[in-house]
């Protein structure tokens, strides 16, 4: 793993009710017994910004990529894309795992694009984290005079989540066009914040 994740720690911030996990029998037999079919089953990720796919009702099972998507519409997907689990959205984006590699990828519809996200689930599991813990626990001054000062402030948070992640893991901050950025550039704008986190009843009362 690149980064140590606990479930202790994720319920420790979010609360056990704000955690969504996937068991090992959605994954398909080539999935189930890896690292990061563990990891999602194990420690989960917290809810919010992300939203983890879960199992069809019917059979138990993930989506496979092909069942969701047409992956002869993306230019850059390569022979056995489809037969991945989607474990996710983020955005307008389907998240799945390739269980050779570990990493997980971003499948764009919109765009027809696929990108390499996480080198491994430890980093989705993180960088998920972080994000969704600065949306819980920054706090804005109230003051319209220290507006400009605060949204410094977020701003530098959300690069130093950046800038962390990358130290360790490049993929979800390697560009300016990954989802990961185009969330991180709307945290900073003041945007995402829930109804009932301090940044929201601190930015408007």
């Amino acid at each position: 793993m690149l980064f140590e994740v606990a479930r202790s720690e994720l319920v420790d911030i979010f609360g056990e009710d704000r955690l969504a996990t996937v068991p090992a029998t959605a994954f398909p037999p080539a999935a189930a017994d890896t690292e990061g079919a563990r990891l999602l089953q194990s420690v989960g990720v917290p809810t919010g910004t992300l939203l983890l796919r879960q199992p069809d009702e019917d059979d138990g099972l993930l989506p496979l990529v092909q069942e969701v998507l047409d992956i002869e519409d993306f230019e850059d997907a390569v022979e056995g894309m489809g037969d991945w689990p989607v474990i996710g959205w983020l955005l307008n984006a389907h998240l799945a795992l390739d269980p050779v590699s570990g990493k997980v990828y971003a499948f764009d519809p919109d765009e027809g694009t696929v990108q390499e996200l996480h080198t491994d689930v430890s980093s989705f599991v993180q960088v998920t984290l972080r994000f969704q813990r600065l949306l819980e626990e920054f706090t804005f001054s109230g003051d319209d005079s220290d507006e400009e000062a605060d949204f410094e402030r977020l701003d530098g948070e959300v690069d130093r989540i950046r800038e962390d992640t990358s130290s360790v893991d490049p993929l979800p901050f390697q560009d300016d066009e990954t989802v990961w950025s185009t969330v991180g550039d709307e945290i900073a704008m003041g945007q995402r914040f829930r109804g009932h986190s301090p940044g929201v009843r601190s930015l408007y009362g």
